[in-house]
C-alpha cells in the first residue's frame, strides 16, 4: 500500500511540474517565454505638448513595467515592444457655471500606441489611448501643469499596461 501511494505521489508531482502557470499579483498575463520588454521614446505629433513630454511618458511606462512585471528592460527588440506617438494635448472647457463662465477646464492627452508581442503575435495591437483631468479654471495652468500631467500619465500608462498585459 505504501509503495502505491509513493508511486502515485511521484507521478502527480511529475505531471504538475510539467505544467507552466504564470501568476501575477498585478493581473499581468505575461507569456512564459517572455523575458524582456522595450519601450521606444514616444514621439510628439502635437505642438501643444512640451518637447520633453514623450520622454516623460516613456519613462513612466518603463517604471510601471519594471514595478509590475518580472521582465527586464531591453534597449531594443524586447520580447514585448512598445512605441507610440502623442497625438493630442488639449485644454478645453469641462464645465460651465451658472453665469456661463467656465468653472472647470480639462487637460486631455491622447497617445497612439503600437504593442508588438513577438511571442504571442495575435495579442499585438495598435490603438489610441486618451485620458483627461479637470482643474479649476481660476488656477494658472502653468503652475499646475506638472501635477496634471503626472495624474494623466498615471492613467495612460495603466491603460496601456492593462490593454497589453492585463488579464481581466
Amino acid at each position: 500500500m505504501t509503495r502505491k501511494l509513493l508511486t502515485a505521489l511521484l507521478l502527480s508531482l511529475t505531471v504538475l511540474s510539467s505544467c507552466t502557470v504564470n501568476y501575477s499579483f498585478t493581473g499581468a498575463d505575461i507569456p512564459a517565454d517572455a523575458n524582456t520588454f522595450s519601450v521606444q521614446q514616444f514621439q510628439i505629433a502635437t505642438p501643444q505638448a512640451g518637447p520633453d513630454y514623450g520622454l516623460v511618458l516613456s519613462e513612466s511606462f518603463k517604471d510601471l513595467m519594471l514595478a509590475q512585471t518580472r521582465l527586464d528592460l531591453a534597449d531594443k527588440r524586447g520580447d514585448l515592444q512598445f512605441e507610440g506617438v502623442v497625438t493630442g494635448y488639449q485644454i478645453g472647457n469641462a464645465a460651465i457655471s451658472s453665469e456661463e463662465f467656465t468653472s472647470l477646464n480639462r487637460l486631455t492627452i491622447t497617445v497612439k500606441v503600437k504593442y508588438t508581442n513577438t511571442i504571442e503575435k495575435d495579442k499585438s495591437f495598435e490603438k489610441n489611448f486618451s485620458r483627461f483631468v479637470d482643474y479649476d479654471s481660476q488656477q494658472n495652468f502653468s503652475d499646475i501643469e506638472p501635477d496634471l500631467v503626472d495624474d494623466v500619465n498615471g492613467q495612460l500608462v495603466q491603460d496601456i499596461f492593462d490593454a497589453s498585459l492585463g488579464a481581466w
